[in-house]
């Protein structure tokens, strides 16, 4: 022809494309409507996978929420752990150490007052997991106590003096609390503090506030970590339907929507599309357990050749250099769904809390409940406060359920034993290793396990790496 110029390479189709697909073909670039089919089908595949794991976050609030609404209604029903949560409740990553206090935030009607107690650390997430605030010693309050005004999006009337004004941009969220042990170790005084001092109301009744609701769930069952299956799609579009479109990137609601979960639509996928979703699902938790269990982020690792690694990777928000660290960001909600905070990261030199986690022992091998292992900590371990170690549930990522009261161990445990020159041995087992009772947790044949140490009050020597934890070693 005339005006024929040449096709550089790399631009033209050729006939057939083999591929993971299977065989597609072109007619002079036009795909066949196997090919589209198959496209199409791969292309709703691909981007329900991502969906799944850019909606952990998210989905694993709306779990905690459902749980939390079984025991009342948002903003007047506060549940606490008065003698610390067990293994009968499902809820990740939990520890034994001190009482927490969780309660769900609905701002649908209007602006709400929350009255935080004194002497407490806590978090405010938004329903997307976001940071919203701190409360308690980390947080504006200073660990004084507080009055905090939790505005609804959009909210454009006066505000009132003497508050803690906070704007989150969605209606539902959480405010999450840790109250403390006295000197004794008794976790009363704090809870009593708590029971007293606490407050949550709607503006519109400061005046005559109603009274708030407490309710001790210690050693109750249920169940706040949320469903892997077709389920999760459900849970992903009752937030989508219920919160601002702006609350969210566009990208991400974008991904959402390529699967049929868009504000202001039914989501009723066709059958083709139903397999796809589960399917999705399926991979999409398959994926997260491989990015929790055998995560390949190096910066995760605390040290060369180590099986010690940090729940972050970036800052808070999973965030390096601006950019999100996808893997990273999907393990820490998979297995630590219940929000973040910047206190988490911080390097505050005797106070706050560290926390590092290990899934496989010295040699990268699961951990096994059928066998013993030894995890050894160096003398001067490097904490104001105290230290504690904590078996988890691979399955559940909650404590794991033995014959112990709790699966875990810390510096305070009476009856707990020091080595001479005062480092420490704690033994993983089905059963105690002889004269070591007081420091053994017990595992279980047949279930796999990960733990987590936590130094509380943490000093310079961790930070600096001048001191670090042993590995987790299989008896032999």
């Amino acid at each position: 022809m005339k005006n024929t110029t040449p096709i550089p390479p790399g631009i033209a189709s050729p006939d057939k494309v083999d591929t993971r697909l299977g065989t597609l073909n072109f007619f002079d670039g036009f795909p066949d409507d196997e090919s589209v089919k198959k496209l199409y089908d791969n292309l709703d595949y691909q981007r329900a996978v991502q969906a799944y794991l850019l909606a952990l976050a998210a989905v694993s609030q709306v779990g905690m929420k459902k749980a939390l609404l079984q025991w009342g209604p948002a903003n007047f029903t506060l549940l606490i752990w008065e003698n610390r949560i067990t293994p009968k409740t499902i809820f990740w990553m939990t520890q034994n150490v001190t009482p927490y206090s969780n309660v769900w935030i609905d701002l649908n009607a209007g602006p709400l007052v929350v009255v935080i107690p004194p002497k407490v650390l806590g978090i405010i997430n938004d329903i997307w997991a976001h940071w919203i605030s701190d409360v308690g010693f980390t947080g504006p309050d200073k660990g004084d106590g507080g009055k905090y005004l939790l505005l609804p999006p959009g909210y454009a009337d006066e505000i009132p003096e003497g508050y803690i004004v906070v704007r989150p941009k969605t209606f539902g969220m959480f405010i999450f609390w840790r109250s403390f042990l006295d000197e004794k170790g008794d976790p009363k005084p704090g809870v009593e503090v708590i029971r007293q001092m606490t407050q949550i109301y709607p503006l519109t009744q400061a005046d005559n506030p109603p009274k708030l609701n407490f309710v001790d769930v210690t050693d109750k069952y249920f169940c706040l970590v949320q469903p892997a299956d077709y389920a999760f799609w459900e849970y992903l579009n009752e937030i989508v339907q219920a919160e601002p479109s702006d609350s969210l990137d566009p990208v991400t609601l974008g991904f959402f929507r390529s699967i049929g979960i868009s504000k202001g639509k039914p989501f009723s996928p066709d059958d083709r599309m139903k397999a796809i979703l589960r399917e999705a699902a399926a991979v999409g938790d398959a994926t997260a357990r491989a990015l929790t269990f055998r995560m390949r982020e190096k910066e995760a690792y605390l040290y060369g050749n180590s099986s010690w690694r940090s729940f972050f990777v970036g800052n808070y928000a999973f965030l390096e250099d601006g950019v999100l660290v996808l893997d990273a960001y999907t393990q820490a909600f998979f297995i630590g769904g219940a929000g973040t905070t910047p206190a988490i990261e911080q390097k505050m030199i005797g106070q706050g809390s560290q926390y590092v986690g290990a899934f496989v022992d010295s040699e990268g091998r699961p951990f096994d409940g059928a066998k013993t292992y030894k995890l050894h900590l160096p003398p001067n371990i490097p904490v104001k406060n105290f230290w504690s170690i904590t078996v988890y549930d691979n399955q559940t990522r909650s404590q794991l359920q033995t014959d112990q009261p709790w699966p875990a161990i810390n510096s305070h445990d009476k009856g707990f034993g020091l080595n001479e020159d005062g480092s420490a041995d704690v033994y993983f087992g089905p059963e105690a290793p002889a004269g070591k009772e007081n420091n053994w947790i017990q595992t279980i044949p047949g279930k796999g396990w990960n733990t987590a140490l936590r130094l509380y009050g943490p000093l310079e020597p961790w930070f600096e790496k001048n001191w670090r934890p042993g590995e987790i070693e299989l008896v032999k």
